[in-house]
């Protein structure tokens, strides 16, 4: 049997960033917790942008992942607003790289398709989903529901550390 990873999902956004931690054991899947780091609408960017930091950093030091997914973000109608959305992603995908951790990106339909096999999905199948899929499960909000999907789709995603070592020494020359 494969070795347990741990792997930190992260569903990024400025007023709301979700997070949920499962544990994948070959096709095993197991939930472990979920949140989600809130920010004040009226509070300065900087400010925002540092409580999505100190939070995100805080999940890691207590849950301990080895691997992160972020959720990549749509294309926003509103430059101002994709903006400051991008920066937000921006955090959720430094703060695990700054502790070590491999980081990877999934768009939106990709993830929903992971969960419910259609990547255009209401985020009420992707609630009902998880249910089946993490029946231990319980998302207090959408955003850590979102989250814990985005980790999902990396469990079933990923390449094991084995399998990634072998592509590294066959790219660099050795066998």
């Amino acid at each position: 049997m494969a070795n347990p990873v741990r792997i930190l999902g992260i569903d990024p956004g400025l007023r709301h960033t979700g997070w949920g931690v499962i544990t994948a054991e070959g096709s095993r899947l197991s939930y472990v917790a979920s949140g989600a780091i809130h920010t004040e609408a009226d509070a300065p960017l900087s400010e925002r942008l540092r409580v999505l930091h100190v939070g995100l950093s805080q999940v890691i030091e207590a849950e301990w992942p080895d691997e992160a997914a972020v959720e990549e973000t749509f294309v926003n109608s509103d430059p101002r607003g994709a903006l400051k959305l991008g920066q937000a992603r921006g955090i959720a995908m430094v703060v695990p790289a700054l502790a070590g951790l491999p980081v990877a990106e999934y768009p939106n339909n990709i993830v929903k398709k992971a969960v419910t096999g259609t990547g255009h999905a209401e985020k009420a199948q992707v609630a009902a989903m998880l249910k089946v899929l993490l029946p231990r499960s319980h998302a207090a909000t959408p955003d850590a529901a979102d989250a814990l999907a985005v980790a999902i789709t990396h469990a079933n995603h990923r390449r094991p550390a084995s399998v990634q070592a072998a592509i590294v020494r066959a790219v660099a020359g050795g066998r």
